[in-house]
């Protein structure tokens, strides 16, 4: 069995910002698609929580989420390295999210994906979210963005 932590961070700085950053560009998925100025925009000013996993001690992962609305907290960006997938990690941190987000006075999950990523949608649907919505985007179905919703029990 692995040694696995979880931290969380409800204040962004820089060393935290630069870390993301870092990990997002060994996300093949996310095709450098983040920059500094898009993470920073989306978290200025709002209720957020960032967390690393590490497995070992080795960062292998992190999760974005933030308020935008009052009782609802949406999950924005998360990954977990290519090397390090099918351990459960991404619903782990997941679930810890949740768990903040309740704990926090938070009574619904928002998550955005596509249809190209089956895996993505496969874990959110397994953890109880529901599809709530669907915006046509691009040229395929795989393009399609697909909204789930979750209430907090």
């Amino acid at each position: 069995m692995y040694t696995i932590a979880i931290e969380r961070h409800t204040q962004l700085d820089n060393s935290l910002l630069q870390t993301i950053i870092e990990l997002a560009k060994q996300i093949p998925e996310f095709e450098n698609r983040y920059q500094v100025e898009d993470i920073q925009q989306r978290l200025q000013d709002r209720p957020m929580l960032l967390q690393f996993i590490r497995v070992e001690g080795e960062l292998v992962g992190f999760k974005v989420g933030y308020s935008e609305q009052q009782g609802q907290f949406y999950s924005w960006l998360g990954a977990v390295l290519p090397e390090f997938r099918q351990l459960g990690l991404a619903t782990q941190l997941l679930a810890d999210q949740e768990a903040w987000a309740k704990a926090n006075g938070f009574n619904q999950m928002q998550v955005k994906t596509y249809n190209r990523f089956a895996a993505m949608l496969q874990m959110l649907i397994q953890q109880g979210y529901k599809i709530a919505g669907l915006q046509k985007e691009g040229e395929t179905i795989n393009d399609n963005k697909l909204f789930l919703n979750k209430v907090l029990n």
